[in-house]
């Protein structure tokens, strides 16, 4: 699985463009990008301060791979400069992998001149991008402007996430909450008032999907239900909002990133969560403590 595009690059290339074309590419008439060998960056000169009023995007070399289609993800190797004096602000050409970019309509609707270039393009390409800098507002900060010199690596195929779990059924182990699926399709859980509570993380496999393994570092698409093991009250679910929620699994709670790495695309899973891989005894207001249980269909990964 390759890397997600660190945010600032991910500001950069997301947001809206404003004007700008490869007619309208003057102030990048100082650059100068010499190739290089293979897994090494590629040598870039401008004249600084270099002036960015707009987006501007600039086919640099055209590739010779395969014609790039949309809804495609991109691998970048991509070195990014200070427009102002020069320096590298960070550089993925020598990373063990690129930066992952989705050519979707988040990209279309958000920067549409960016989406446009790379559609026309091929896997091979290379690119200078400048962006203008953006002041921080409230508790976010200042954006230098940039200059971006990318290549696309590889452009591959996404597959969509599936609808529901799908697989084997798997029969789990004895004493542990009950999943009956309603007349919706939907999970509900019930827990055994007599059922001795587990005081370590449980993750029962009840459908085992045949799809990918999920890493740690994925961001992964799933349909879920939770309820607190104290009084079976359901506090969150996504089946009620009518839509799967995508979150990676860096940014949830100990016991989903420790309870779904290693499983795969299509499993429906048990989650027993003690507090101490959860939000505590005694969370925040609003938030659910204690043990926890949830029923995660994973629909996808990414």
């Amino acid at each position: 699985m390759r890397k997600i595009l660190a945010p600032l690059l991910a500001a950069a290339l997301l947001l809206t463009a404003c004007g700008g074309s490869e007619e309208e590419a003057k102030p990048l008439d100082s650059l100068e990008v010499s190739a290089t060998e293979e897994g090494k960056a590629p040598k870039v000169e401008f004249d600084t301060p270099l002036k960015v009023p707009e987006q501007i995007i600039k086919k640099l070399s055209a590739g010779d791979g395969a014609e790039i289609e949309p809804g495609q993800t991109l691998s970048l190797r991509m070195s990014s400069f200070n427009a102002k004096d020069g320096s590298t602000i960070v550089e993925t050409y020598t990373s063990a992998a690129g930066d992952d970019l989705a050519l979707d309509d988040q990209m279309k609707n958000g920067n549409p001149k960016l989406y446009n270039a790379l559609e026309e393009a091929k896997v091979g390409s290379q690119f200078a991008f400048a962006v203008p800098g953006v002041k921080g507002t409230e508790g976010a900060q200042s954006q230098p402007a940039q200059l971006l010199v990318f290549t696309v690596e590889s452009a591959e195929d996404v597959e969509p996430p599936l609808e529901k779990a799908e697989g084997e059924a798997v029969e789990p182990a004895e004493g542990l909450p009950t999943v009956k699926v309603n007349a919706e399709g939907v999970p509900e859980i019930t827990i055994d008032d007599s059922a001795e509570k587990p005081e370590e993380l449980v993750a029962q496999t009840l459908i085992k999907g045949d799809g990918a393994v999920v890493t740690e570092s994925d961001t992964v698409t799933a349909h879920y239900v939770g309820v607190q093991w104290s009084n079976g009250k359901k506090f969150d679910s996504s089946w009620d909002r009518g839509q799967p929620s995508d979150f990676p699994l860096t940014g949830v709670i100990k016991g989903w990133t420790q309870g779904l790495t290693g499983k795969t695309v299509g499993s429906r899973v048990l989650l027993v969560i003690p507090p101490e891989l959860g939000y505590g005894e005694n969370p925040a207001s609003g938030q659910p403590g204690g043990t926890l249980v949830f029923v995660v269909d994973i629909l996808g990964v990414s």
